[in-house]
């Protein structure tokens, strides 16, 4: 191959789709139009994933965006110009500043600042400091901050006993002098981790902000920016001593929410307002100007960081079962069988099963296998007293899992079981508040309020503190460089 056809050698592309691309010339970073009967498209040809489709061209339109066209016969493939990609992130010097607080990035394999790999298409983090400052440059005036990859797996790989890592590391940065630590996490299972990081922390006393991107920031709409940058405040700033996730609440950039840890979900797939507080309302709220608002007063304060311990017991034989019209006993009877320590079943309703599974129900409470429960809808309360059904259960020895989530309980199971196999223990944990993920009551405005209708956010101040407390970034500013 020569120099000119290897400038457009088609990287990555195999079969039928490779071969038409070299007899006409076209490879990566040509620059094509796409006539497919009515309908024409115009970009430039990125390196193909090994997971796309064979008859697919990936091409970066004018938007910003990636698409893949499928190639038919057909289909018009014209070379319109070629420019070759060479995007790298400026070098930046990257001085500590004695007046900013220090505060720690943890990447778990999130990416929250990003930088595009032309060479291969793909997005890598930007995670060294020069990285992320040359990515983000308004984190130079925020706080000095240390980055340190503790894994590079994609948040669905994630297992308990990375819990349990990740909560060692932290403790690690608390320890080495951070005044709050930022963990860069994948946004399917950050609810998760929030959860799990909630109940092995013991008289926590700095903020844990956990933070990720809903969409990378090769993408014009990217929320990565605000949210490491509003992340930043409230690790260096905010007066909270609890783990929360930080990340935006509407679909601009105008502010982000803080979330606790334990009632956070992830409640769309691509938006960028995704997370939500269910049953209840956020902690607060951090807007565009690094102004941070708290909307409840139960938030807990800073205090001594080496008052702050780890009880990171756990077992992770645990396993989430929904109930569903026609779902068979056999399910749970199997995960009894293969050694499972607990389950948490989600409940239609108030939490019932069907009356299939008494049988199998029976069999766990004799074999000292707690079963909790908690309700599908998500939002309100188990309570297992109203129908025959759930009185059964009850008798049955199912636990009543009041209002906390799926990924609470299931990571409270988790964190229970690894002190106890005593069922009635178990239960006693269970049913106790730990980490606000069980609440007193549902508050009217926790379904309401910030599940898409925005408008309303100036009514949470006035829904459980009449004085929400307030925290400007320009005073903090001032008072730290004095």
């Amino acid at each position: 191959m020569n120099a000119a056809e290897k400038k457009r050698d088609p990287t990555g592309y195999k079969g039928d789709l490779r071969e038409r691309l070299i007899r006409e010339k076209i490879g990566v970073w040509s620059i094509v139009r796409l006539e497919r009967g009515h309908s024409i498209y115009e970009g430039v040809v990125l390196p193909r994933s090994e997971h796309t489709a064979e008859d697919y061209l990936v091409i970066k339109v004018d938007t910003g965006y990636n698409i893949g066209v499928k190639i038919t016969q057909e289909c018009k493939i014209t070379e319109i110009g070629f420019q070759k990609g060479d995007y790298h992130l400026p070098q930046i010097a990257v001085k500590t500043r004695k007046e900013l607080p220090n505060i720690s990035l943890l990447g778990t394999g999130g990416t929250v600042a990003s930088r595009l790999d032309y060479r291969t298409g793909s997005v890598l983090p930007a995670f060294t400091p020069e990285e992320l400052f040359s990515a983000v440059p308004e984190l130079m005036n925020i706080c000095n901050l240390s980055p340190k990859k503790i894994y590079s797996i994609l948040s669905e790989n994630f297992k308990p006993e990375y819990w349990v890592k990740t909560a060692e590391a932290i403790l690690d940065e608390f320890h080495n002098g951070a005044v709050g630590v930022i963990v860069g996490h994948g946004t399917d299972t950050m609810a998760f981790t929030a959860s799990a990081l909630s109940f092995f922390f013991k008289q926590l006393a700095a903020p844990i902000v956990i933070v990720g991107s809903q969409r990378s920031s090769d993408r014009p709409s990217s929320d990565g920016p605000m949210n490491i940058i509003n992340a930043s405040t409230i690790a260096g700033y905010a007066d909270l001593a609890e783990v929360v996730v930080c990340m935006h609440g509407n679909t601009s950039d105008t502010y982000n929410l803080i979330h606790r840890g334990t009632r956070v979900r992830k409640m769309h797939s691509s938006r960028r307002d995704a997370f939500k507080t269910i049953s209840d309302i956020p902690l607060g709220m951090i807007d565009s100007k690094r102004n941070i608002t708290f909307f409840k007063n139960d938030v807990k304060h800073r205090n001594n960081i080496q008052d702050t311990y780890l009880d990171t017991k756990i077992d992770p034989k645990v396993a989430i079962l929904n109930s569903y019209p026609g779902c068979n006993p056999d399910i749970l009877n199997s995960i009894i069988d293969i050694g499972y320590h607990g389950v948490v079943i989600l409940g239609t309703g108030l939490g019932h099963v069907p009356s299939d599974f008494f049988p199998a129900l029976e069999r766990a409470q004799e074999e000292e296998i707690p079963v909790c429960i908690v309700v599908d809808p998500l939002f309100g309360f188990t309570n297992l007293r109203v129908y025959e059904t759930g009185r059964d259960m009850l008798a049955l020895g199912v636990i009543e899992g009041a209002n906390m989530l799926p990924s609470a309980a299931y990571a409270k199971m988790i964190w229970s079981l690894g002190h106890t196999r005593n069922i009635k223990e178990v239960k006693e944990i269970l049913t106790t508040n730990i980490a606000g993920e069980i609440t007193d009551r549902e508050v009217n405005s926790g379904y309401l309020v910030l599940q898409g209708i925005e408008e309303n956010i100036g009514k949470i101040t006035n829904t459980l503190d009449p004085k929400p407390r307030e925290h400007y970034w320009g005073e903090q500013v001032e008072k730290s460089e004095k």
